[in-house]
């Protein structure tokens, strides 16, 4: 039996109050393969009323209790591995290599991280003659988006069960069978009763409500700056805490000592992983422009190394991008990129050669990108890259700082010591050096319009913690 007409509320699988559904399209044929019940405020206040029950019990059990229930929740992620892969294949168009090795398996190196973290993390400090403790922040409001579906499902929930909070999570409806499948893991877990909520549903119906809930304590969200703005101000009224993962703009700074084919190369390639869309991607190449046109040439060819196609298939590099409505933005700001001036060396307008269904993107190099174009100001979310060139270093930082996001930077350079002083003059959450791997123990999060808050590790658990100072009270 699947449950993709009901929600997971107060440890059971439930009919929602009114039933209405929502067609799930698969990216790649652009059909239907499944719908889903779409909750409203109902639905919420039946989950929000029972996380709010479970937080007076939940929130006093031991951190031995609650690392128990972490490691049964992995051991159930596990055992539900292959359905979870094969869920984002279908309802994100991921390839199915990439979205076992990648999508699926950063859920459980997040449960793997958030174990060690709390294994190691002290809950209570004495400090003279007052207790300094931390207990979680109360009934969360999770609302996740589709682009790395269980990296944002378990990078919340696995936290604030952490740190003994009871949350509703609301997945993307655009992605939500991954989302019905972590739900049907913290059931197999044993998952007290309460403490994990799922409903499904739009932003607007569910999410909305969720953020303006009173009885919600805290709102952890990831998505759009413009929606992470309508959550905010939904969330005033009420004082609660909103912790926020938005949009980026993230610059590659490639320097004049680096080896301009391999950090080109692979520069391409990190930005096009997950056909673009991925909130961190180093979308901003900026190339010595005394070697602009190089760098151009070995962007094109690493570009058209990459096949795009059918997701099943065993050498599909790319897949789809999410929906209809996310190809024509992204058609359309690559028609403004041209339009603009930039120079297009491979790529543009239309799907590749021999798709003719699915919302495929070609693989798009853009060149002598300026400032003021708009491929180098908005977030594309897809398989598009811009090539800026900078004269000196203080330009480049000034390239790299000048939009109104902040959430990750690159470096490329074949003098570390250089590239850690120039890491210090990026206004980013996250600055990488020579591209290295994920590490899911690195703190997650961004600067100016990208957001508020840490997620991934200790960092993410800090989040869903409040700090209390008990004085006089003793050594």
């Amino acid at each position: 039996m699947n449950h993709h007409d009901m929600f997971f509320i107060d440890g059971a699988w439930v009919a929602p109050d009114r039933l209405e559904r929502l067609d799930v399209i698969n990216p790649a044929t652009e059909e239907a393969f499944t719908t889903i019940a779409v909750g409203a405020k109902p639905d919420v206040d039946r989950a929000v009323s029972a996380a709010r029950a479970a937080f007076a019990t939940f929130a006093f059990t031991s951190k031995t209790e609650r690392l128990d229930l972490l490691r049964r929740i992995l051991e159930a992620y596990n055992d539900r591995y292959e359905d979870i892969a094969r869920a984002v294949s279908l309802e994100m168009g991921a390839p199915l290599a990439f979205a076992r090795d990648s999508q699926a398996w950063v859920g459980r190196a997040h449960l793997e991280a958030t174990i060690t973290a709390l294994e190691r993390m002290e809950l209570t400090e004495q400090r003279g003659t007052t207790l300094v403790t931390r207990e979680p922040v109360g009934v969360c409001a999770l609302i996740t988006p589709w682009n790395w579906p269980l990296n944002q499902i378990v990078s919340k929930v696995a936290p604030a069960i952490a740190a003994g909070c009871t949350m509703v999570l609301k997945p993307s409806e655009l992605s939500p069978v991954s989302g019905i499948i972590f739900a049907e893991v913290m059931e197999a877990a044993g998952t007290p009763k309460g403490v994990f909520n799922m409903i499904n549903g739009t932003g607007p119906a569910v999410g909305q409500v969720m953020a303006e809930h009173p009885d919600v304590d805290m709102v952890s969200f990831t998505g759009s700056t413009r929606a992470g703005i309508l959550v905010a101000k939904a969330a005033a009224d009420t004082v609660k805490r909103v912790a926020q993962e938005l949009g980026g703009k993230s610059p590659n700074i490639i320097l004049s000592d680096a080896d301009l084919d391999k950090a080109v190369s692979e520069g391409v390639v990190r930005c096009f992983q997950n056909s673009g869309q991925s909130c961190n991607a180093p979308t901003r190449m900026l190339v010595p422009a005394d070697r602009h046109d190089e760098a151009l040439g070995i962007a094109r060819q690493a570009a058209e190394t990459l096949r795009v196609g059918d997701p099943q298939a065993d050498d599909t590099d790319l897949g789809p991008v999410i929906s209809e409505s996310q190809f024509e933005r992204i058609q359309t700001l690559i028609a403004q990129g041209i339009k603009e001036g930039a120079t297009v060396v491979t790529g543009g307008i239309g799907r590749p050669e021999g798709l003719n269904r699915g919302y495929y993107v070609r693989p798009t190099v853009f060149g002598n990108v300026t400032r003021d174009m708009t491929i180098a100001r908005e977030e594309v979310f897809g398989p598009v890259i811009a090539l800026m060139p900078y004269h000196d270093i203080d330009e480049a930082v000034e390239i790299a700082n000048g939009t109104v996001y902040g959430l990750a930077a690159y470096i490329q350079s074949s003098d570390i010591n250089q590239a850690r002083a120039l890491s210090h003059r990026l206004r980013a959450g996250t600055v990488a050096l020579n591209y290295p791997a994920w590490d899911t123990f690195a703190p997650f999060g961004g600067y100016k319009q990208s957001g508020n808050g840490r997620e991934y590790a200790d960092w993410g658990i800090h989040d869903f913690l409040e700090i209390k100072g008990i004085t006089g009270h003793g050594a």
